[in-house]
């Protein structure tokens, strides 16, 4: 079983998921609930699937909760650039850049668990 507390990408997706929620405490309207969940749930499931699949036994199994990890990150992109169309959220311009970086390190994960 592997320690999901020594990988830095899991670290770096929970400081994410951590700046998520400070931004979205702003989407008090009931005209973003939904979008305010999503983001909050996409940000979750990021280090969740990595410390889940860390629990996994075969290297297999970790890989595909590692691919999951980053579906998430890309549907986190996803609603973040939606919610820069449709709200006037300070600080969402600053999430792009670890988000991408955050992506780049799960895909590099992904490719070395091939």
């Amino acid at each position: 079983m592997r320690n999901f507390r020594k990988y830095e990408v899991w670290s770096d997706s929970v400081e994410l998921a951590e700046h998520v929620f400070y931004i979205t405490r702003a989407m008090h309207s009931r005209e973003y609930f939904t979008l305010h969940d999503q983001l909050r749930k996409s940000a979750i499931s990021i280090p969740s699937n990595i410390a889940e699949g860390c629990a996994r036994t075969s290297q297999r199994e970790f890989k595909r909760f590692i691919e999951i990890a980053l579906g998430s990150a890309f549907e986190l992109e996803t609603q973040l650039l939606i919610a820069k169309r449709v709200t006037a959220l300070e600080g969402l311009n600053t999430m792009f850049e670890p988000l991408e970086v955050l992506q780049k390190k799960l895909n590099s994960l992904r490719t070395k668990l091939k």
